[in-house]
């Protein structure tokens, strides 16, 4: 394992000479593709962009870049993934280097520009990913029964006389991002819906960045509320990194689905089945992951056109468009 500097070099070097620059493998012809950018094609209509007819558009390359979503602070899941990144390597034959990316957007356009191979992308990010960057999702964390997902909940500092939330209006509520499923789209679609409430019409809005920026701000009453990710706050709550007898729930979502894991559309696909394998493989008993992400117990196999129905729903409710710049 590296040191906190080193691994952090290796890894910035690593994304530089990864692989070649991108390159708009499907622009020059016309094919079917949906909502995808005109980069891509999607001739089997599973909404995620096709392997290139043309294998000389086909990507090997000789370290494996992987990331996960920054939800928190990026160096929190270092020693976290650096078991699963060794399984990796063993089953590929390849370098695998774990990347901290510092944002959703950072994420989708390393990967986009052939700079990132695999990576785990969040609940709402994962349409963008899929139609801007050539995101193809295979897997997601589940309990050992098949189970997932997670909770949008919207949270008060403990003493606060928000008791629900049609009394948000005229507060502020903070989100994450504009592309986070439980940190923006969901609770904007519900307060709309479900109690009549407009972001920056009835109610303020900030943007904190992360889901742990919101939920220290609201233990520290830094946000009168905030929109999060059950999940997020779970963990922090674990660590101890926060006080829940300083936070409040006052709304709870239906379950989504979690972190979609998966790899860069123009892999070569025997890289493709290793990656799967590895990830399928994995041995969760006693692992870091086991300990950080208490809830699950393996990957499972999903459909983006089928598992993500729902949240590409609220992006309609919202009036999101998958437009890549």
């Amino acid at each position: 394992m590296f040191g906190r500097l080193g691994w952090a070099a290796a890894a910035a070097a690593a994304l530089m000479f990864a692989t070649a620059p991108f390159v708009a493998t499907a622009s020059a012809q016309e094919c079917p593709r949906g909502t995808l950018d005109k980069a891509y094609c999607d001739w089997d209509n599973d909404l995620v962009a096709d392997l290139p007819t043309d294998e000389s558009k086909w990507v090997d390359p000789g370290t494996i870049i992987f990331s996960y979503t920054p939800v928190e602070d990026p160096a929190v899941y270092q020693k976290v993934w650096d078991g699963f990144i060794q399984h990796m390597a063993k089953v590929t034959g390849k370098k695998v280097v774990f990347f901290p990316v510092q944002s959703y957007a950072a994420q989708y356009e390393a990967m986009r520009s052939g700079r990132l191979h695999i990576a785990g992308v969040n609940t709402g990010g994962n349409p963008v990913a899929v139609n801007c960057a050539g995101f193809v999702p295979f897997a997601m964390m589940a309990s050992k029964d098949g189970s997932f997902g997670y909770e949008m909940e919207i949270i008060v500092p403990a003493d606060s006389a928000i008791q629900s939330p049609a009394d948000l209006k005229g507060k502020k509520l903070a989100f994450t991002s504009p592309t986070s499923n439980s940190g923006f789209k969901a609770p904007s679609a519900i307060l709309k819906s479900e109690f009549g409430l407009v972001a920056d019409t009835d109610f303020q809005t900030a943007f904190s960045g992360k889901h742990d920026n919101s939920i220290l701000g609201v233990a520290n009453k830094d946000y009168e509320a905030a929109a999060v990710a059950n999940s997020v706050l779970k963990r922090m709550i674990d660590r101890k990194v926060v006080d829940p007898s300083k936070i409040r729930s006052i709304y709870k979502s239906q379950t989504f689905p979690t972190t979609g894991y998966g790899h860069a559309h123009n892999l070569n696909p025997t890289l493709v089945a290793k990656i799967k394998q590895a990830f399928f493989s994995f041995p969760w008993e006693g692992s870091d992951l086991q300990k950080e992400f208490k809830k699950e117990g393996r990957f499972i196999a999903i459909s983006h056109k089928h598992d993500w129905n729902v949240i590409r729903k609220i992006d309609a409710a919202n009036g999101v468009t998958y437009a890549c710049k």
